[in-house]
Formats: structure tokens, sequence, C-alpha cells
């Protein structure tokens, strides 16, 4: 859809009210997100996707988590141009105390209740594909490494390492085989807005998918945190009903691997390609 095509679709989309404000959101890579603001005082968020158009399952999955976990309500949407008008969600970017790490850990175990018919990744009406999103990670690494841009960056040491590590851990995933509750994929500080130490919005679900809570774990944990956050972090999401497996550490550690090597497909120039390399040089 063109910015005249928008244009009038946000017309239709809010009668009676103007929009006199436009402002770039910031922090977005996959898409473009925009602060509107109207003459009735209202502020909305204008998504418009590029590449992959998740509006579908983003929509989908706004209306399942009604009650469950807060997130920005959709106001319109049309699928198929990939836009989507949300309600701006009122919050502060977390400062990343216990107390935070604690609510994180429990809207982590929350988001976790809501489950599906089998593992996988979904369509826009949140139908998983029967993929397991926890087996052969040591295939996908290999694919990642050889179809990416790793080899350029990484020694051939450091790419022997990273496949030795990628085996052992695939080795380990087999308990996880079948779980199907709802993973956000991207869940950390950036995605999530609070009130204090409170979340009181998760946004951006774009690349969820039905597995293991575990891998939201390991994307919380990926980068280094102030003392006290993992502990509270994994405390809140025990407390609040989040199954804590003993070896807990080293599966989410584990399953983060597949988005870090996914990372290693991106241009070197990406934001989190030099991130990316430099969390997988630290694996042990």
């Amino acid at each position: 859809m063109d910015d005249d095509g928008v244009g009038a679709w946000l017309a239709s989309a809010l009668p009676g009210d103007r929009i006199i404000h436009r402002a770039a959101l910031t922090g977005g890579h996959s898409n473009d997100n925009e602060l509107l603001v109207t003459a009735r005082g209202h502020r909305y968020v204008l998504r418009r996707y590029r590449g992959a158009n998740a509006c579908a399952k983003e929509v989908a999955l706004a209306a399942r988590l009604a009650g469950v976990v807060p997130v920005p309500e959709v106001v319109a949407a049309d699928a198929a141009a990939g836009v989507l008008l949300s309600r701006f969600a009122e919050g502060s970017p977390p400062v990343l105390t216990a107390g935070f790490g604690r609510s994180a850990g429990e809207m982590l175990a929350r988001l976790g209740t809501v489950t599906f018919a089998a593992p996988g990744f979904f369509d826009g009406r949140l139908q998983p594909d029967g993929t397991e999103p926890t087996s052969a990670l040591d295939v996908w690494v290999e694919r990642c490494l050889r179809e990416g841009n790793g080899r350029a960056v990484l020694s051939p040491d450091e790419q022997r390492r990273l496949l030795r590590y990628s085996t052992q851990a695939a080795a380990r995933l087999g308990p996880l085989a079948g779980a199907r509750s709802l993973v956000h994929a991207d869940y950390n500080p950036k995605n999530l807005l609070a009130r204090g130490d409170a979340v009181v919005a998760v946004l951006d679900w774009e690349y969820a998918y039905s597995s293991s809570p575990l891998f939201d774990l390991g994307n919380m944990l990926r980068e280094p945190r102030p003392p006290g956050f993992a502990d509270a972090f994994a405390a809140g999401f025990a407390a609040a009903g989040g199954d804590l497996p003993p070896d807990w550490r080293e599966l989410s550690r584990a399953l983060d691997l597949y988005a870090l090597a996914d990372l290693l497909t991106r241009p070197v120039a990406h934001p989190y390609f030099g991130r990316a390399v430099e969390h997988i040089r630290r694996l042990r």
C-alpha cells in the first residue's frame, strides 16, 4: 500500500478524527513503526510490514492474548496490504532491577499458559505447521554458517567450536520436543514496557510460534544482566507456574543458538550481526 493508500485507509480507520503529528519510532529493524497523534489527543502506532508480512498473525495473537498478557489494542488492520494500526501502549523502557526481572518472569509464565494443538510455526490463523522448533540444532547451525556470513568473521577454530557446541547441545534438547506453549521469540527488555518494576505491555509478536518457553528465557538472558536480575527473572517465572528443569540454563542457552545462528545469515553491517558473533564466541 503506497502512502496515498495508507492515508485513505487511516481516514476510514479513524472517522471524525485527523492526524496532526507523525513521528518515526525507533527500535524496529524488520518493520516501519510510526507514532500518530490525532486532533482528539489520541495516540496510535502505525506498523507497515517490510519483508515477511506477519500482520494477520499479530492481529490474531492480540485477540488470543486479551486478558492474559497486556498487548496493544488493535484498532484496524489490512493483512493483505501489511498495515496495522494499534493504540499506543503507555509505559516506559524498563530499568533492569531485580523487581522488574521478577515481573518479567511472571509475565512469561502467563504467556506460557497459552497453548496450541502442536508445536510449530504459525500461519495467520495461529495454526502451527507441525515443525518441531527444538529439533536438529546442529543441522540448523551448520546451514546458517555455510549459507551466511559467519565464516567471514569467525576463525576456522571458532567455527569448529561452534559446530561442536551445537552437536552437544542438540543431544540435550530431546526432552523438550512436543512442547506447545506460546513463544514470543523476541522476549527481552526492548519489547517490554514497564511502570515502575511492573511489566505493563509486551510488544512485537511477529516472530511468535508454538514450542518451549525456554526459548524466551534464553533470549532474555542472552545479554549480560545486572546482578540479581537473572535469578529474580527465573524465580518469578517459577513462582507463577513456569516449569524450570534443573538444567534450564544450559537448555535455554542452547535454544537461543537457533536465533544467534540465524543472525549470522544477516549482512555483516546488520545491527545484530556483530553482537551475535560476540555471543557465539562466548559459548562453551
